[in-house]
């Protein structure tokens, strides 16, 4: 295959060059050895999907899951992360003016039904994505709000138009949630997918028994020639950390694409040596605590500012790294990033500040201002996943008595928790990541803007939208990195969210795992097409 222009990230130097095309088979990396046909993957997940259909869900259970499944308009290069190349599309083209995105659709694609995938599929995906019809939710539908229209003038062109340019199209068109539906399904019930399965996918569905096993087995008409290498896959369900732990130890199964605690990970390299891999990375995730800016006492932001002033994150990254993997402290954009708050502009920011006595000093002083001189009693709604949920939610808790706040903590299973979360809005304070499948501002920045369905904390701030907005159109990385910040400043200062630690992973897996290399994500590179396994 030959290999097309290189992508660039910056738009204003995409929209320059015109013409990018790029490959559905990465070829930057090649396995040392000849890769080997067959075997069954064995994996272990930590929780339940709430529903099958990552349109509508952002949760690692889903898209784990039916990732392999599927097929995807653009996709991240599995070896070269951020980088973008194509899957369903071939080529595409960008207009001078960059409110046009016009992509080729490859011929020969189809679907697991046996159905030929053209653009009016793909067309079909999107109008569901950012047009969503009633009664269907789509979770990332702010990343598109510059998408005036989707066409498809013929079975293999897709066009995007744009009401006006857009700095991270490319980057959430690329996203793996965005998996290519059968239009037919769609026009008969766009919710046909929370329960069904019916993609594209190097891998068919097989057969899944909830809080059990997922399984897919090889896709013989896969569009890529002789991929996959797998027959197939199959994850046991389990939301104990130590059932996981234990299954890689055992052989039960070969590879935790979430993460394990560095403890486990220890303990199961002691016993197998060079059997296991560890692959170490990054997360483009943070967890922290939702306010339900609606319910007293946190509409009042001298409750949320105490709460977060209360909160030890420079000794929480030393406490809770070796047990769930979170160290780092930063705002709301992945630390040492481009786009991330200086350090000497965050520890200006409440709950920043390094002088703990000073911070809970300043929190009893604002509760005793807002009424609480005693402090009071509440409820931290969590999910049933221990790694990381549990941990964290805990040492917050512990550090919260402190300043005369007790916290009734309950863990939830996973479709209970998005449903006081994300639907309802059932809770007072409710622990909620952030993690995207890139470091895309405007993935991590929308659901800080009124009505986002990520907006668990329900609160409306006009002039975080308008930042918002200028953000998600400005081309000039400088400018936009203003606004980024600024967001980031306004949204700490109200305490509209509380963030906690950013999130670093371990990727355990058997060494005869071969030809898979871990994005700074749990949601990247999840379609499996390129790994094989070795002879034991």
């Amino acid at each position: 295959m030959a290999v097309g222009i290189r992508c660039h990230r910056t738009l204003i130097t995409v929209v320059a060059l015109a013409v990018l095309v790029a490959l559905a088979t990465p070829a930057g990396v090649q396995a040392a050895e000849a890769p080997r046909r067959g075997g069954t993957l064995l994996a272990v997940i930590g929780a339940d999907p709430p529903s099958l259909d990552p349109h509508q869900e952002s949760t690692f259970a889903t898209l784990q899951l039916v990732a392999p499944l599927y097929s995807t308009l653009l996709q991240s290069d599995p070896y070269a992360y951020p980088k973008i190349i194509g899957d369903a599309a071939s080529e595409w083209k960008i207009s001078p003016d960059a409110l046009t995105y016009t992509f080729k659709i490859r011929q020969g694609i189809k679907f697991h039904d046996g159905s030929a995938l053209t653009a009016t599929d793909v067309k079909a995906t999107y109008d569901k994505l950012v047009f969503p019809p009633e009664g269907v939710r789509s979770v990332r539908q702010n990343a598109y709000s510059a998408v005036t229209s989707i066409e498809a003038p013929d079975p293999s062109t897709l066009v995007f138009k744009l009401k006006h340019a857009s700095a991270s199209l490319l980057d959430n068109l690329a996203s793996p949630w965005n998996v290519i539906y059968p239009k037919k399904y769609l026009d008969k019930d766009p919710n046909y997918f929370k329960a069904n399965v019916v993609g594209s996918g190097p891998f068919k569905f097989k057969s899944y028994t909830r809080g059990s096993t997922f399984e897919g087995e090889r896709n013989p008409d896969y569009f890529v020639k002789d991929r996959p290498y797998l027959n197939g896959y199959k994850f046991f369900i389990s939301t104990e950390t130590s059932v996981r732990a234990a299954a890689i130890r055992s052989g039960r199964a070969y590879i935790e694409f979430r993460d394990l605690p560095n403890a486990d990970v220890e303990a199961i390299k002691k016993q197998l040596g060079d059997k296991v891999t560890v692959q170490q990375t990054p997360m483009t995730g943070q967890f922290g605590i939702a306010f339900n800016n609606t319910v007293k006492p946190f509409t009042d932001v001298r409750v949320r500012k105490a709460l977060t002033l209360g909160l030890d994150r420079y000794t929480a990254g030393k406490v809770l790294f070796p047990l769930a993997g979170l160290r780092d402290v930063g705002a709301l954009m992945r630390p040492g990033t481009e786009w991330a708050l200086p350090e000497a502009e965050l520890q200006k920011l409440p709950g920043f500040g390094k002088d703990m006595e000073k911070n809970r000093a300043e929190a009893r002083r604002l509760l005793a201002e807002a009424g609480y001189p005693n402090g009071f009693k509440v409820v931290l709604k969590n999910r049933n996943v221990k790694l990381p949920y549990q941990d964290f939610a805990v040492f917050a808790i512990q550090e919260w008595r402190r300043i005369g706040i007790e916290a009734d903590h309950r863990p939830l299973e996973t479709a209970a928790w998005f449903a006081d979360g994300r639907d309802t809005g059932n809770f007072e304070l409710i622990v909620l990541p952030t993690v995207e499948a890139s470091d895309d501002p405007d993935l991590f920045l929308r659901r800080y803007t009124t009505g986002d369905t990520q907006n668990w904390g329900r609160f409306t701030d006009p002039g975080i939208d308008d930042l918002f907005s200028r953000q998600a159109r400005a081309l000039d990385t400088a400018e936009r990195k203003k606004l980024i910040q600024q967001i980031q400043k306004s949204v700490l200062e109200k305490v509209y969210y509380m963030p906690g630690l950013w999130w670093s992973r371990n990727v355990v897996h058997w060494a005869k795992v071969k030809n898979y290399v871990a994005p700074p994500n749990h949601y990247a590179n999840q379609k499996l097409q390129d790994v094989w396994l070795a002879e034991d």
